[in-house]
């Protein structure tokens, strides 16, 4: 699987026009902010708020800006121009990714200041943050592939949403109902706990396991996308 860093870039600033002309989508982007802003204003909620509107970044803009971006290219019909073009499976993927990732970081970035979040190890959270971003792409990307329109795609969208962005709720009920506990598994809860292992002082060494666990989420995601990209563009 070859990859040209040329026609990743042109797909890049493709994206960038097609996002900044979609005021339906772009104007999500102001939801993280508004969430941040509003949260910040009630109080110092700890680390458990700030992730709760950080999970609600990514499913707000590395889900739904990807499977919008995607969705939109089936709807003009010219993802299949996109596929039918010598760029190679990794250029196009990795090209209609790149806007979402950086989208998405910079929204955490602004999201984290207005709450005055500064974690203990910031190598950590930062590493966490971007494979967490990778999962959350890969998860745009197959629903973006299972959409033929972006009205479409911001239904769809609305599973992810709720799931990843209010699930680590049910955990305090996880004594009552067993099966609750599998929940702490997901990347969405993986990640609000090394976000609390580092505030106790934990480094690279103690959240070792989460950070495996999160990489083989975000690997998981990056496949199952390769593998239904590779399936639309035969059908």
């Amino acid at each position: 699987m070859t990859f040209s860093m040329k026609r990743a870039h042109a797909i890049f600033q493709k994206d960038y026009k097609d996002l900044s002309r979609n005021l339906f989508v772009s104007s999500t982007l102001i939801m993280p902010l508004f969430f941040a802003v509003f949260y910040s204003r009630i109080g110092d909620g700890g680390v458990d708020i700030t992730y709760f509107v950080i999970n609600i970044t990514f499913s707000l803009v590395a889900i739904f800006v990807q499977c919008a971006l995607i969705a939109e290219e089936k709807e003009k019909n010219t993802l299949r121009g996109l596929m039918l073009s010598p760029a190679s499976t990794l250029d196009i993927l990795l090209g209609k990714s790149a806007l979402t990732f950086v989208t998405t970081m910079i929204l955490i970035v602004a999201s984290s200041f207005f709450m005055d979040y500064a974690p203990q190890n910031l190598a950590v959270i930062a590493l966490a943050l971007i494979v967490s971003t990778f999962f959350y792409i890969g998860i745009g990307t197959m629903f973006g592939l299972m959409t033929k329109t972006v009205m479409e795609a911001s239904l769809i969208v609305m599973l992810p949403f709720f799931f990843f962005s209010f699930s680590p709720m049910l955990l305090p009920l996880q004594d009552r109902f067993a099966i609750i506990g599998v929940l702490e598994y997901l990347p969405n809860v993986l990640l609000i706990d090394v976000a609390h292992q580092v505030e106790d002082g934990a480094k690279f060494g103690a959240v070792g396991l989460e950070l495996g666990l999160l990489t083989a989420w975000a690997l998981a995601a990056f496949a199952g996308s390769v593998v239904m990209y590779n399936r639309k563009q035969t059908d």
